[in-house]
């Protein structure tokens, strides 16, 4: 069993262990991924504030999102292709997930299903929503987030056109994979991924019966072409209040990076948003995600949580974003680096690997507790 220390640690391992295809769909963004390299570089750009000779005994990094008791202000974001990064990925994500005390949040473009991750789960997890043309089959997927007793919904609204990913072309990103020579020598290279796929779920759970025409038993041949045909570009806040409406439960709001837009989901009644520009993969050259916080927390902060997503990986990326006015925080490429390196059990110690970072820098901020963190503790 390697030793794991940081978040790269799962990272370089992941590539050597995940099919090329899949860890680079994880690990890209779109165009020339100026913006994807930003939301890690702007984190590291931020200086703690270190703090001595204060009394930081028996710290707490408990916190709530919109009600739920966390271990952390941590959940884990949706992810799409999850279980292509370890076989079953999204069952043994949301398992380590519910142990570890902190959401685990299930796509609409995951491979295990919403009753797949209902089956291993004893607690409610979130289920995130992408709007499709066809208003029939959102309504289905509401009803069945509803039956598998998922306690909020995630609803993504910066995904109605697919910014291009240069790397998903170049690999002919499909699900399953093509078997092309190349694929066979990768997957050569990588028995143990290929093992465990045998015997896991190959294709997208959720999609099951929607997907038609030429796209093979339940597969999506080239995603991006399925995507653009699928997603609707239409999507207003009008769909937002009739999803709100359906669904009856928390709604949060995901893919906000600007005041205004904001300041209309405050309206729309969603209980939390979270400022995300989608990993750096949708729009390149927009601004990082903790640029953009800052100003949104001011402006609408005292009105509905706000949480962060983009770049985070570390524990002190999430005291960060604290700091800056977020009250959770969302990670996706930390959990599919930890997943595809070591599957559930590396989830687990991911997760344990940022708590202890968290924990071990607000006490060398002065820091007893994650609920007392703000602007105070970095350096202006």
């Amino acid at each position: 069993m390697p030793v794991m220390t940081c978040i790269e640690d799962f990272r370089l391992l992941a590539k050597k262990r995940v099919p090329k295809a899949f860890y680079d769909y994880a690990d890209s963004g779109s165009y020339t991924e100026s913006t994807y390299r930003a939301n890690s570089r702007d984190l590291a750009s931020l200086k703690l504030r270190q703090r001595v000779a204060i009394n930081v005994d028996e710290r707490s990094t408990r916190s709530t999102m919109i009600g739920h008791d966390v271990t952390m202000p941590v959940a884990i974001a949706p992810t799409g292709l999850t279980g292509m990064q370890w076989a079953n990925g999204e069952m043994l994500g949301a398992i380590a997930a519910e142990k570890f005390g902190i959401p685990f949040t299930l796509s609409t473009m995951s491979i295990c299903s919403i009753e797949d991750v209902a089956s291993v789960t004893t607690k409610p997890f979130w289920f995130q929503l992408y709007v499709m043309r066809d208003r029939g089959f959102v309504q289905s997927l509401i009803d069945r987030a509803k039956a598998a007793k998922c306690s909020a919904l995630v609803l993504t609204l910066d995904l109605q056109i697919l910014g291009q990913r240069h790397k998903d072309l170049k690999n002919g990103m499909s699900v399953p994979p093509k078997l092309t020579l190349d694929t066979l020598l990768d997957l050569a290279s990588k028995p143990g991924w290929a093992l465990r796929a045998l015997g896991g779920r190959k294709t997208f759970g959720n999609l099951a019966g929607h997907i038609k025409g030429g796209e093979g038993a339940g597969g999506v041949q080239t995603l991006s072409k399925w995507t653009a045909s699928q997603f609707d570009p239409t999507l207003n806040w009008d769909d937002v209040a009739w999803i709100k409406q359906q669904w009856g439960g928390k709604l949060i709001l995901k893919g906000i990076l600007d005041v205004e837009d904001a300041k209309l989901a405050v309206q729309s009644g969603a209980d939390a948003i979270v400022v995300s520009n989608h990993g750096g993969r949708q729009l390149d050259g927009a601004m990082s995600s903790i640029e953009a916080l800052p100003a949104i927390a001011e402006a609408v902060g005292d009105q509905i949580e706000v949480w962060f997503d983009g770049g985070i990986r570390s524990g002190q990326d999430v005291l960060k974003a604290v700091a800056l006015g977020a009250r959770g925080t969302m990670i996706g490429r930390a959990f599919l680096y930890s997943l595809g390196a070591m599957g559930g059990e590396g989830v687990s110690q991911m997760l344990e690997i940022m708590r202890k970072e968290l924990d071990v820098s607000m006490a060398l901020t002065g820091t007893k507790d994650i609920q007392d963190v703000g602007p105070q503790i970095l350096v202006r």
